[in-house]
């Protein structure tokens, strides 16, 4: 690292008031290094709120779950019909929150690392381009985390810009499309597999939820 780049990026650690660091959340000044980590424990903190998330929707898929059962033990189709139904847009929220999930743990690895080595673009500009695409998929599912994400995405990108006036290094946005897609699909490979792996299939002869056309729309986000 340059030694002006350097100085931007470390800094000594000193006790500051709490009105200020309140004003250094909203317009960070400083060295990089420390916002980054900050950064990093709010995207850990929407991962603790995601995971519970999947548990309640875990407790709800168990409830409908049973009802489908009850209903199909009583040869009342239609009502287990109306159950596999409501299982389906359960299991494709599930599904979303968890895809969520697993791109926030991999862009906040990345992070993590880039804390030691000081690689800060080319990290930064894929899990801008996550933190994005997470956000535009948790809307419907998960409004809350919205305003939180576009936050920290606007932050990291405010870090990636000084990073590289400070490193002389720059953005090439196709690697960055490309890393921040590759994240994506692989957080997409592992939650379907989870899903799978977490929910039981409904009873033999019952029909299957209609979740392959949401299955489709949710491969990514």
């Amino acid at each position: 690292m340059s030694e002006r780049f350097a100085k931007k990026w470390e800094s000594k650690r000193e006790d500051t008031p709490f009105s200020n660091r309140i004003k250094d959340a909203v317009k960070p000044p400083g060295p990089l290094k420390p916002r980054l980590d900050f950064a990093v424990r709010r995207i850990e903190l929407q991962v603790q709120k995601l995971d519970q998330a999947t548990d309640r929707f875990s407790q709800r898929d168990k409830a409908i779950f049973a009802r489908i059962v009850d209903a199909y033990s009583k040869h009342d189709t239609a009502r287990a019909n109306v159950f596999a139904n409501e299982l389906a847009e359960v299991r494709k929220m599930s599904k979303l929150i968890m895809n969520a999930k697993l791109a926030l743990e991999q862009i906040t690895l990345r992070l993590r690392t880039v804390s030691e080595l000081g690689d800060v673009v080319s990290t930064l500009g894929p899990a801008v381009g996550v933190l994005r695409s997470v956000r535009t998929g948790l809307v419907s599912v998960f409004p809350e985390a919205e305003n939180e994400l576009g936050e920290i995405g606007n932050m990291l990108s405010g870090i990636m810009i000084e990073a590289g006036q400070g490193s002389g290094m720059t953005l090439n946005f196709d690697t960055v499309n490309e890393d921040a897609s590759n994240i994506l699909n692989e957080a997409a490979t592992v939650a379907e597999q989870k899903i799978k792996d977490k929910f039981p299939d409904l009873p033999p002869g019952m029909p299957a939820t209609p979740s392959t056309q949401s299955e489709k729309s949710t491969q990514g986000f």
